[in-house]
């Protein structure tokens, strides 16, 4: 009896410990070097490409072999980048020059710029009317137009500051976090035009938005330290999950259950338990500066940028980049998810 119940005691233990560590863990950093800061990180899994931006170019990784393989040059003070597959098309938003850039694929070359609003910051693709938008910080705007020709469609007015944005082609919907005014924007792709607003509250400051297509779920990472889940059809807040400081981003995996959302030095990883029911499994270290990311769908691994920081001088609002140290940390499944 005592061996039958040291090995229970043994199996419990190593289940436990198995538990807290979590499913995820480190694999690789990729070097990129380089000065300057950076934003979003997007993913194009069928090609294997990540696109990482970075001060005033997008570097491109080859997520086969987790290296550089070229950049687009050009697009100063880059936010985003959304990337259009069935055009061979992709698309940056560039700040400090108030334009969106269009990008042939194949030769990472520009094509040509659009006119946007001031500050365009998040930028996304809907490829159901091939269009694009651009989410207009300074302007309280998303600026759309046309990925082919690169006319202007619409010019959609904002409550405030807009920060992160998901769609739901099936709804006709695009999500838009408004940073500043602790809400949600609903927008009509058909019409262009805010059809709803949803406050977030408990959630303050959301930056970070993924969507959960199946289920209608909608997942914003807040900067009061929390990430909620919220009915994309009513914008009711269904439950909430504590994350930690500096939330920039958040990603959702379909095949997982499982939410992430990059905070300052560390991930927090929540699965979605059922519709209305989220819970934390996972705490994961990364790196001083690894607020935002790009998970990869089809080998589940998650992707986040860092460097090697100066200490800050007292009344520095942000400690100074080592020059060259910019990198992309790798990160995957302690085990492959099930089929």
């Amino acid at each position: 009896m005592r061996n039958l119940a040291t090995l229970i005691a043994t199996t419990l233990l190593t289940t436990s410990l198995c538990q807290a560590a979590g499913p995820y863990h480190f694999i690789k950093e990729v070097p990129v070097g380089g000065e300057g800061g950076w934003d979003y990180l997007s993913i194009d899994s069928a090609s294997h490409r990540l696109y990482v931006s970075h001060a005033t170019k997008v570097v491109v990784i080859d997520t086969t072999k987790d290296e550089v393989a070229g950049e687009i040059a050009d697009t100063p003070g880059v936010h985003g980048f959304a990337i259009a597959s069935d055009l061979d098309r992709g698309f940056s938003s560039n700040g400090r020059e108030n334009k969106a850039s269009i990008v042939d694929l194949k030769t990472l070359k520009t094509l040509s710029k659009v006119e946007t609003g001031e500050n365009p910051d998040a930028i996304l693709y809907e490829p159901k009317q091939k269009e694009v938008y651009t989410f207009n910080g300074r302007g309280h705007s998303a600026t759309v137009f046309d990925a082919q020709s690169g006319k202007l469609v619409a010019t959609i007015p904002l409550s405030g500051k807009p920060e992160f944005a998901v769609e739901d082609q099936a709804a006709g919907r695009i999500y838009n976090n408004i940073e500043d005014q602790n809400e949600i924007a609903v927008i009509d792709i058909t019409n262009h035009k805010v059809v709803k607003t949803w406050p977030i509250a408990p959630g303050e400051s959301a930056s970070g938005l993924a969507i959960d297509l199946k289920r209608h779920r909608l997942f914003p990472g807040c900067d009061n330290k929390m990430m909620l889940m919220l009915d994309s059809a009513t914008g009711k807040v269904m439950d909430q999950v504590a994350i930690g400081e500096g939330v920039d981003a958040t990603t959702f995996d379909p095949q997982t259950q499982l939410v992430f959302a990059s905070c300052r030095g560390a991930t927090t990883i929540a699965h979605e338990e059922s519709p209305d029911k989220l819970k934390v499994v996972q705490t994961l270290e990364t790196a001083p500066g690894a607020r935002t990311m790009a998970l990869d769908l089809q080998t589940h691994k998650s992707y986040l940028p860092s460097a090697q920081f100066e200490a800050a001088a007292v009344g520095q609002k942000r400690p100074r980049i080592v020059p060259n140290t910019f990198k992309i940390l790798v990160y995957g499944m302690q085990t492959a998810p099930a089929k």
